[in-house]
């Protein structure tokens, strides 16, 4: 090999070394690695916590709750009207019938208001501690009238009151997700519908219209 041919070879080597090592080192450049995409077939996709994925109650359960909640205080509010009613009725009713069904609303709703605020207490839900707006309007109604016309309005708001009441608990009881509330709005319900079939029964002695929806029944007690 005469000189200059190997002269040749160095100068190209030295003139395409730099491009080599610019491309090896480029620090523009980006390992395949970090320019994947994270949709990209092959890599792993991100994955949630265990405390992510279980971070509280669907919105079904908050939306139950909420219902339970609110279902606690319309019952508190109708089983406060239904003792201070009842104990309006037992003073100013002129018939025996119609005070002994009054002095048992104001017996067994004050039994189930005892009830009622033990499980909302467990459930940590505040009660209203007095009736309601239309409830205390009604009141105020019954206490200005007397005699057969006060024994009319009181069986006629008692007929309407029950089968609402008894509606409300009976849908109650189809879904609550407190085990104790469940129970508790069982009960209720049975003592609900017999109070329903004593006030149908003395308003039709009376000729006030009842609800047609034949007989109620309620749902089997709870087993212990």
């Amino acid at each position: 090999m005469n000189l200059d041919h190997v002269r040749s070879i160095l100068l190209g080597t030295t003139i395409l070394s730099p491009g080599l090592l610019f491309a090896q080192f480029d620090p523009t450049a980006t390992s395949a690695s970090q320019t994947q995409s994270p949709t990209q077939p092959g890599r792993p996709q991100q994955q949630s916590s265990p405390a992510q994925q279980d971070s509280g109650p669907n919105a079904g359960d908050v939306g139950q709750i909420m219902q339970d909640k609110m279902f606690l205080r319309k019952a508190t509010e109708g089983g406060i009207a239904e003792v201070k009613l009842g104990q309006l009725a037992a003073q100013k009713a002129n018939s025996d019938d119609v005070k002994t069904f009054a002095q048992k609303m104001v017996d067994d709703h004050t039994k189930m208001n005892l009830e009622i605020a033990q499980v909302a207490d467990s459930m940590g839900v505040m009660v209203p501690k007095s009736m309601n707006k239309e409830d205390q309007a009604e009141y105020d109604k019954l206490n200005a009238l007397s005699g057969n016309d006060f024994e009319i309005e009181y069986l006629s708001f008692m007929v309407k009151d029950h089968h609402k009441d008894l509606h409300a608990f009976r849908m109650e009881a189809a879904s609550p997700t407190d085990a104790t509330l469940h129970n508790e709005v069982v009960k209720a319900q049975s003592v609900i519908h017999e109070h329903t079939v004593m006030v149908d029964k003395l308003a039709r002695a009376k000729g006030i219209p009842v609800p047609v929806h034949g007989e109620h029944k309620p749902n089997p007690a709870p087993t212990s």
